[in-house]
């Protein structure tokens, strides 16, 4: 069987290192694209400094994980932001939101489906959001943007039913990461989502075995 390859945008991040690493003792090739630059994992194909709300920029980073490694089977797309706030905030943020979360999944997507299709088994798993089914006060921009990428998910999914591609989401709540333990003090983080757990759901998705399903949304909310 061939060696398979997954992109994972955002690979720098908590749950990125995360699915890189369980990724890595699969055996598969690698391809992290990133907007920041940093160190990768030995064996790992660094991309950084890549604006994936540009659409060209998307489209050449996948460009340059074909020419490594001769193609894409699956694509991660974790790249995104959050941020709380409420409606009458002075700098509203919903663009932003959009742009991070929405944006970056939907060129990424874009530019690799072409190598997708080409795949035996194409894989597309998005990253959405438990509070995006019904947003809190604070969570309507982020709330909103992870809605669309809901939609884009069911959409995709649709699309691509005549061919190898399958497009699932996952839903995390809070994710267990040095950040939010730092955000909310007073929470009991044993209650979260363990980074490490959501990456072998994502990756599950991400394999040949997961051929049956397509279009789902999959809460992984740990105990919260």
């Amino acid at each position: 069987m061939t060696q398979r390859t997954l992109v994972v945008t955002g690979g720098h991040g908590s749950l990125g290192a995360a699915v890189v690493e369980a990724a890595l003792a699969r055996g598969l090739n690698i391809a992290v694209i990133d907007h920041g630059t940093g160190v990768a994992p030995k064996g790992v194909l660094e991309i950084g400094g890549v604006d994936l709300t540009d659409a060209g920029a998307a489209e050449a980073a996948i460009g340059k994980v074909v020419e490594a490694f001769g193609g894409v089977d699956a694509l991660l797309n974790i790249a995104g932001g959050f941020v709380w706030q409420t409606t009458d905030d002075e700098k509203p943020a919903w663009d932003r939101m959009f742009a991070l979360n929405l944006t970056t999944a939907l060129n990424a997507s874009r530019a690799a489906l072409p190598h997708l299709k080409a795949s035996a088994d194409g894989r597309i798993v998005n990253v959405g959001a438990n509070g995006a089914l019904k947003a809190a006060a604070g969570m309507g921009a982020y709330g909103a943007s992870k809605s669309a990428v809901h939609r884009l998910t069911e959409a995709l999914a649709e699309e691509l039913k005549d061919t190898s591609v399958t497009v699932n989401a996952v839903l995390p709540s809070i994710l267990d990461t040095e950040q939010n333990r730092k955000d909310m003090p007073d929470a009991d983080p044993s209650k979260w989502v363990q980074p490490s757990d959501l990456a072998e759901v994502m990756l599950f998705l991400a394999s040949p075995a997961s051929r049956a399903v397509t279009g789902a949304l999959i809460p992984v909310v740990g105990k919260v």
